[in-house]
């Protein structure tokens, strides 16, 4: 593969938005970052409930442990917001990211044995082989992570494009 080869993608939002958006991924409450955090918060809170509503049964004595469960609802409240943020942030990068590819007159792909560009725009963003560090496909889209990540849903090129891509990543990513 000495000459340099070009996969002209031709992006829609909703291609990525599919891929993305998947599983509960852009839910802020119930994203694989957040649904632990999101069920364990309910359950302290549910339990904190229950202890208010029998508070007056407490002696003095075990009355600390109604500010200690007070305490581990504080915490899990902080946990949640925390990653909430997180995956709020994602998703406006990700927004950001498909507004871009939405506008753009040029998506491509150019590579040949030494180097790996995309173009967005004229936007170049060039790698070396060496500088990936993982690459997986599916019938979906195939994804490459580095110095840059990418991920490139196969609905956005053709079949041939996309065998051809996933072979030359397969060649020169070592895993």
């Amino acid at each position: 593969m000495s000459e340099e080869r070009v996969v002209v993608l031709k992006p829609k939002r909703q291609d990525f938005e599919e891929i993305y958006f998947s599983g509960n991924q852009g839910s802020l409450f119930f994203s694989s970052t957040t649904r632990g955090k999101t069920i364990t918060t309910m359950v302290v809170g549910l339990i904190l409930m229950i202890m208010f509503f029998f508070k007056d049964d407490f002696t003095k004595e075990k009355f600390g442990i109604l500010y200690f469960v007070s305490f581990l609802f504080l915490l899990c409240a902080i946990f949640l917001s925390v990653s909430i943020n997180k995956v709020s942030r994602w998703k406006k990068q990700v927004n950001a990211y498909l507004n871009k590819l939405e506008n753009c007159n040029i998506y491509e792909i150019r590579f040949d044995q030494n180097f790996f560009t995309v173009n967005i725009d004229n936007e170049k963003e060039t790698s070396e082989w060496k500088d990936f560090e993982y690459f997986d496909s599916n019938n979906e889209f195939i994804t490459v992570e580095g110095k840059y990540s990418y991920m490139f849903p196969r609905k956005s090129m053709s079949e041939k494009d996309y065998s051809i891509l996933k072979q030359v990543l397969k060649q020169n990513i070592k895993e």
